[in-house]
């Protein structure tokens, strides 16, 4: 038969029990529960009068549990971390869903955060959190549900999809596209007047480096007005859109730039090295009704760069 609620100890007195039980001391149980020391030494109190047992043996220096206390902590312990467990499962089916998406930095800055606010507004109950890093993330290890990846068709992970091919060409602003003395092209003549700029990670990126565009030039092509490096992609492409010089624009990556004028090709775009192209990623333990409808909006939103030109 079970004992009636109302001769159960209340629950405060009972957490800052477990709590200077499981530390042995009032001052750290204070710390966990955000309590003084003197309000756990009176919750304690409490329940020992409540109880008419000592919990603790008390000393200068020490504090132990009596026979009395022990049985108490090992069952108060466990039920309210059972109880802890379930408040926390009732509260987390009340959240907000959520999905993390993984994405090198220039993926995120330049394709994917511009449009998430078209996912929102198709579906305004379901959260995003982009996790930005050039490094390829341990989805599993690391809680994400999806990832942007980025290499060729052989180096492609293990059950992922590709989503669009990369091209590259050179590009510029249109104010300084109209200055240059041979037109909007990549030319001899107008490499002079023109500021180079360059992603400096060149040991993992060769095909985003200049040599490439310049040795079709000429044998030994002029040099440029002036070169600036940056070590992240994406800072290339904002320094292009003030008009401070010409990038290898990524042009799938500055679609939106290229379709409002923004930025100005120099030559006809070109294919990476392999034929590198992006790739979607899903955690196998990411099986949740919300990463499903993010996917398949990246899915449909990618499929526009495969039906149509740049």
């Amino acid at each position: 038969m079970s004992l009636p609620l109302h001769r159960l100890p209340s629950l405060d007195p009972l957490k800052g029990f477990v709590a200077a039980a499981r530390h042995l001391s009032f001052t750290k149980a204070g710390e966990e529960l955000h309590l003084s020391q003197s309000a756990i030494s009176r919750q304690v109190q409490t329940l020992e009068e409540q109880l008419g047992v000592a919990l603790f043996q008390r000393s200068t220096r020490a504090l132990h549990l009596t026979p009395e206390g022990e049985r108490l902590f090992r069952t108060a312990s466990e039920v309210l971390a059972r109880l802890g467990s379930t408040v926390e499962d009732i509260t987390a089916s009340r959240r907000r869903p959520r999905v993390t998406v993984s994405a090198s930095i220039g993926v995120a800055a330049l394709w994917l955060v511009p449009r998430l606010s078209g996912f929102q507004a198709r579906h305004p109950d379901i959260g995003i959190r982009v996790s930005a890093d050039n490094r390829a993330v341990d989805l599993e290890a690391e809680e994400v549900d999806v990832a942007l990846r980025y290499g060729t068709p052989e180096a492609a992970p293990t059950g992922s999809l590709k989503l669009f091919d990369e091209t590259l060409a050179p590009v510029v602003a249109p104010t300084l596209a109209a200055a240059l003395p041979d037109g909007p092209r990549l030319s001899a003549a107008n490499l002079a007047h023109l500021t180079l700029l360059s992603f400096e990670d060149g040991r993992d990126y060769p095909w985003l480096r200049w040599e490439g565009w310049l040795s079709q030039l000429a044998p030994t092509p002029p040099a440029a007005k002036a070169l600036l490096q940056f070590n992240h992609y994406d800072q290339c492409i904002y320094a292009a859109l003030a008009g401070q010089g010409a990038v290898v624009g990524r042009l799938p990556l500055i679609r939106d730039h290229l379709e409002a004028g923004r930025l100005i090709p120099l030559a006809p775009p070109q294919p990476t090295p392999g034929r590198r192209a992006y790739y979607l990623l899903r955690s196998p333990s990411s099986k949740r009704p919300e990463v499903d409808a993010f996917a398949e909006w990246l899915i449909e939103l990618t499929r526009e760069l495969t039906t149509s030109a740049i």
